[in-house]
C-alpha cells in the first residue's frame, strides 16, 4: 500500500492535523491546543471523516486533562468530563466521536499521561484498522468482480484526511490501485462542500490514480450507462441491523447501485458500529446551515433569504447493501440473514477445552486463556474471564467482548484478562475465529531459549524446517516457516501492538507465535482448529528440546559469548 504521511499526529502537547477548508489550493496546519480549538474545528469542518472527527475528539480529552492535572500526578476529573461532553455534541450523527472519547475516559483516574497513551494507542490502531480493512474489500472484489481492472465510483472523502492515515474506502481504492485493478475512479464532487472534488481528487493526483470528478446528479446515469463496475463509500454510522448513516447522496447511490446491479460496498472501522441501535431510525441526522448551500466563496447563488434543505448524512437501508466491510469481517445484508449463536453454548466448548488443557498443566492455576468470535459477522467474541480457576470454569465464566478492541461489551460486567489486547491484534489482522494462549512446558521453553539466543531481538523469528507436524499449521508451504517470539513486556498492550504490526506486515505469517517465558497464542477457523495447530506446534518444541541436531542454528547477529540460556555474556 502506499505509504503516506498521516494527517493527524500530537506534537509538543498540541493536536497537528490539516486544515481540510481550505484544500486543495492551499494546505495548512493546525495546531489545536484547548478543548475549544478542537470544537471548532470538527464542528467548521477543519477536521472531518468520522474516524478522524474521534479520534481528535479522543486527544481533545487529552488537552483538557493536561490542562486541568494536579500535583502528584492526578486530574481534576469534573472539569474534564465537561469538555468530553462538549466534544461528544460537536457532530451529533457519527458514533466514533462519542466511542472514542468515552474510551479514553477509561484512563481518566490514572492520570492525564493515561489518557493521552490511550489516544495515542488510537492512532495507532486506526492505521492498522485501515490496512487490514483495504486488504479485506480488495479481496472481496477479488472474487466478486475479478480478472479485470474496475471502473469504481466514491462519494465524500474517505481517505487520510478523513481518517489518522490509509483511509476507509479511498483506502481500498489504492490498494486496488497497488493491485494494478484501478482502471478509472469516478469521485462525485459531493455537494455542499465538494469534499470529492476538493479532497478525495486531490488524494488520488497525489497517489497517481486515473480519476475523473462526477456531477453528483449525474452519478445515476453513470451507474445505468454501465460506466461503472462497483460504488464504494464509508460510513458515519452503523445500526445493528446494517442501517447506514453517510454523507448526504449516499442513498442515493445505493437506490441506482441496486437498480444497476453494480455491487455497493460500505467500508467503516468497527467503532462506526452502534449496537444499541436496533435499526437507521435512532440515528440523529445533523442539518447545516443553508450558508452552505446559499452562498459559495462568500458570494450569493440564491436569492437572499432563500431558505435551504441541507442535511449533512442520509440513511442507507440495509438491502440495498452488497457488504458492509470492516477490520473483522465481512456482512452482506442482501444475503441470508446470519445464522444465530448459541452464546451459553459456545461458553461451554470453550469452559471445556479450558478444562482439558487445565488438565494437561497447560492453563496452570488461572492462567491462559481462550476466545472465539461470538457471531457469524465475528464483531464480538466470547473469551475466559480474568481470574478464574481454569479447572473449574463453566459457561458462565465469560465475557463478551468486541473482537477489534478487546473492549468489554458490558463495562460493568466480568473483566477479560489482559491477554484478550493480544485475542483482538490476531482478529483485526486475521481472518481467525478462534484464538487459544496457553502455556505448555515445550513451547514455552523453546520462546525463553530462542529469545535470549536471540538476545531479545524483538520479533526475532523461530526458524522451523522439515519437520512433517509444520502441515498441521496449514501453511501454503509446510517444508519451512518462521514463528515469531515476542518479547515479555510487562505491558500486554504493548505485545499486543507488536504482534499487529508483524501480523500485518506478514499476511501470510503462520497461525501462531511465541511470548517469551510466557506461552504460546495460536488461532483458526474454530476451537477445533486452534486446539490442532497448538498440538503440532507443541510437539514440534518438544522435538527441538530433545534432539540437538534440530535446534536451530544461533543467528549471526547475536554477540559473542552471549550463553543460551542465562542470556548474559560469559
Amino acid at each position: 500500500m502506499n505509504a503516506q504521511q498521516p494527517s493527524l499526529h500530537w506534537e509538543d502537547g498540541a493536536i497537528v492535523t490539516i486544515d481540510q477548508r481550505v484544500l486543495p489550493h492551499t494546505h495548512r496546519q493546525l495546531r489545536l491546543r484547548t478543548v475549544d480549538e478542537v470544537i471548532e474545528a470538527i464542528t467548521t469542518l477543519a477536521v472531518r471523516g468520522a474516524p478522524a472527527i474521534g479520534l481528535t475528539g479522543a486527544l481533545g480529552v487529552a488537552l483538557s486533562a493536561l490542562r486541568h492535572r494536579q500535583p502528584g500526578g492526578g486530574v481534576d476529573e469534573p472539569p474534564v468530563r465537561a469538555d468530553a461532553q462538549r466534544l461528544v455534541a460537536a457532530r451529533p450523527t457519527a458514533v466514533n466521536l462519542e466511542w472514542a472519547v468515552h474510551r479514553v475516559l477509561t484512563r481518566l483516574p490514572e492520570g492525564h499521561r493515561a489518557v493521552l497513551d490511550e489516544g495515542l494507542a488510537m492512532l495507532r490502531e486506526d492505521a492498522e484498522v485501515n490496512a487490514a480493512m483495504a486488504r479485506r474489500a480488495a479481496d472481496l472484489l477479488d472474487d466478486l468482480l475479478p480478472d479485470r481492472p474496475l471502473r469504481l465510483l466514491t462519494h465524500c472523502n474517505t481517505g487520510r484526511l478523513a481518517t489518522a492515515a490509509i483511509g476507509t474506502a479511498l483506502g481500498v481504492i489504492l490498494e486496488l490501485a497497488d493491485r494494478g485493478r484501478v482502471a478509472e475512479v469516478l469521485v462525485d464532487e459531493t455537494r455542499p462542500l465538494l469534499q470529492g472534488a476538493r479532497l478525495t481528487a486531490w488524494e488520488l493526483r497525489e497517489a497517481g490514480v486515473p480519476h475523473r470528478v462526477c456531477v453528483d446528479s449525474a452519478a445515476a446515469f453513470a451507474l445505468a450507462s454501465g460506466r461503472v463496475d462497483c460504488v464504494l463509500v464509508g460510513a458515519d454510522r452503523i445500526a445493528a441491523n446494517g442501517d447506514v448513516a453517510n454523507k448526504i447522496g449516499t442513498y442515493g447511490l445505493a437506490v441506482a447501485a441496486a437498480r444497476s446491479a453494480v455491487p455497493f460496498l460500505v467500508i467503516a472501522p468497527e467503532s462506526t458500529r452502534d449496537p444499541a441501535l436496533a435499526t437507521g431510525a435512532g440515528i440523529t441526522i445533523e442539518e447545516r446551515g443553508a450558508v452552505e448551500v446559499t452562498e459559495f466563496a462568500g458570494g450569493p447563488l440564491a436569492p437572499a433569504g432563500t431558505a435551504a434543505f441541507n442535511p449533512a448524512f442520509d440513511l442507507t437501508p440495509a438491502d440495498l447493501i452488497t457488504a458492509i466491510v470492516s477490520e473483522s469481517r465481512v456482512d452482506r445484508p442482501r444475503g441470508a440473514p446470519a445464522a444465530p449463536v448459541d452464546e451459553h453454548q459456545l461458553g461451554a466448548d470453550i469452559a471445556a477445552m479450558a478444562r482439558s488443557l487445565y488438565e494437561r498443566a497447560w492453563m496452570p492455576g488461572t492462567s491462559g486463556n481462550i476466545s472465539v468470535r461470538a457471531d457469524d459477522a465475528g464483531g464480538t467474541a466470547l473469551i475466559t474471564a480474568s481470574g478464574r480457576d481454569k479447572g473449574a470454569l463453566t459457561a458462565h465464566d465469560m465475557v463478551a467482548v468486541h473482537a477489534a478492541t478487546a473492549q468489554p461489551v458490558d463495562p460493568e460486567g466480568p473483566r477479560p484478562s489482559a491477554e484478550t489486547a493480544i485475542h483482538a491484534a490476531v482478529y483485526r489482522t486475521t481472518d481467525a475465529r478462534a484464538v487459544i494462549h496457553v502455556h505448555p512446558p515445550h513451547a514455552t521453553a523453546v520462546a525463553g531459549r530462542w529469545a535470549r539466543e536471540t538476545a531479545g531481538g524483538g520479533s526475532a523469528g523461530l526458524p522451523l524446517r522439515h519437520f512433517e507436524l509444520l502441515k498441521g499449521l496449514g501453511l501454503a508451504d509446510p517444508s519451512a516457516t518462521e514463528v515469531p517470539v515476542f518479547p515479555n513486556h510487562t505491558e500486554v498492550e504493548r505485545i499486543a501492538t507488536e504482534v499487529a504490526a508483524h501480523l500485518q506486515d506478514r499476511p501470510e505469517a503462520p497461525p501462531a507465535l511465541l511470548i517469551a517465558d510466557h506461552g504460546i497464542t495460536v488461532w483458526g477457523r474454530d476451537l477445533a482448529q486452534a486446539r490442532n495447530r497448538l498440538e503440532c506446534l507443541e510437539a514440534i518444541c518438544r522435538l527441538l528440546l530433545l534432539d540437538a541436531g534440530a535446534w536451530p542454528a544461533r543467528p549471526a547477529t547475536v554477540p559473542p559469548g552471549t550463553t543460551l540460556w542465562e542470556g548474559r555474556t560469559a
